[in-house]
C-alpha cells in the first residue's frame, strides 16, 4: 500500500449542499422529500441554500428518510484523522 497517495479534498460542501447531493443521488425532488418528512418544501429548499439551520431534529427526520447517518448532513467535511490525531 506504499505506492498509494491518499486523495486530497478538493472542494468543500455545505450542510445544504450535502442535503441536496445526497436528494439528488437518490433521484427525489424537494417535494417528495417534503411528503416523506413532513418538512415544508420551503423549509427544505432553505436548509439546501444555507438560509436555515439544519438543527438537529429536523437533521434526523432527514437522515432517516435519506437512509443516511444524521452525522453525514450535519458534518459533511469532517476529516476524522486530523480530528482523531488532535
Amino acid at each position: 500500500m506504499a505506492e498509494y497517495r491518499k486523495a486530497r479534498r478538493r472542494i468543500a460542501v455545505t450542510v445544504g449542499e450535502s442535503v441536496r447531493i445526497i436528494r439528488e443521488l437518490q433521484e427525489l425532488s424537494q417535494n417528495q422529500l417534503a411528503e416523506l418528512t413532513g418538512i415544508p418544501q420551503s423549509t427544505i429548499s432553505a436548509i439546501e441554500r444555507d438560509r436555515v439551520n439544519l438543527g438537529v431534529e429536523r437533521a434526523k427526520v432527514l437522515a432517516r428518510a435519506l437512509k443516511v447517518h444524521p452525522a453525514v448532513l450535519v458534518f459533511p467535511g469532517w476529516d476524522i484523522e486530523s480530528e482523531s490525531a488532535a
